[in-house]
């Protein structure tokens, strides 16, 4: 592991903040390319670079605070606001589909939620990609794996733990705004522009009747710790996928814009779909 990674899991904070903006706007005014996205996705959503100026800071962040998540043997300060919303869905005993999109530390409100309800109601399940590096994808497989987390593999096989998980009863965890491999997927507008959107979320929700629950982990200022923000869905999820999708979506595109500052904007939303995972669609669709 690089010695920088073993730094950066035991810095503090605020120092790591630090860093990780400027970090953050290297990047910007580095590439080209990468501000050009930034820009032309805030832009679809209305945000001129005034408006979201922060975001750029905030992308560096999220990078510098990830050693610290993944290795500290302790999680950072989390304050959960609205549990009652949860405590509602377990009381429904269908398991819980909790969504996220690419906004503040979404990594820290996995550990958040895990801390919170595994100890009662079982882990809560990720889907991740392995990294290519060996060394990170080492780090990132034992860091996921924490106690009261299950990181499952965006495989196949990963799909068919997720559907386990909820027909147990319990939680899994997506970013419904990452795309998804060909095929995963259809084009449904974000922003007001077509994007390639995961249909997986919506078809665990149909066929397994979880709840879903919309979560934003906000990031505080000056190192003083994470709010994680959660909410029901504003109606339940549409029998049709096309509309169930849209409808993701749209409580994607409301949570961000709670907190526009601290989206991760130079994501590539807007790409086309790689070709790999195959056979998943079937997982999802006729179940393990």
């Amino acid at each position: 592991m690089p010695s920088v990674f073993r730094l950066f899991s035991v810095l503090p904070l605020w120092l790591l903040h630090a860093i990780g903006a400027a970090l953050g706007w290297l990047a910007f005014l580095a590439s080209p390319t990468y501000r050009r996205r930034f820009l032309d996705n805030a832009a679809c959503a209305g945000y001129a670079l005034a408006d979201v100026r922060a975001a750029v800071a905030h992308a560096g962040r999220m990078v510098a605070e990830a050693p610290r998540l993944w290795l500290a043997p302790e999680s950072p300060a989390c304050e959960i606001r609205n549990p009652e919303c949860v405590e509602r869905a377990w009381s429904r005993g269908r398991g819980i589909v909790f969504l996220t999109p690419h906004i503040g530390c979404f990594e820290l409100s996995v550990q958040a939620v895990s801390q919170r309800w595994s100890p009662v109601h079982g882990p809560i399940t990720i889907l991740y990609r392995p990294a290519r590096q060996r060394w990170l994808a080492e780090v990132m497989q034992t860091a996921r794996n924490r106690p009261g987390i299950a990181a499952v593999p965006t495989t196949l096989q990963g799909v068919r733990q997720m559907l386990k998980a909820l027909r147990r009863g319990e939680a899994v965890g997506l970013l419904p705004d990452q795309v998804p491999p060909q095929g995963l997927g259809l084009w449904s507008p974000f922003f007001g522009r077509e994007a390639y959107t995961m249909t997986l979320a919506a078809r665990l929700v149909q066929q397994t009747g979880a709840s879903v629950i919309l979560a934003r982990c906000e990031r505080l200022t000056f190192g003083r710790g994470y709010v994680l923000h959660l909410q029901d869905l504003a109606a339940p999820l549409a029998p049709e996928l096309e509309a169930a999708v849209l409808q993701i979506n749209q409580a994607m595109e409301q949570l961000i814009r709670q907190s526009p500052e601290q989206y991760l904007w130079g994501y590539a939303r807007y790409k086309q779909p790689r070709a790999e995972m195959h056979g998943s669609r079937d997982a999802a669709e006729g179940g393990a």
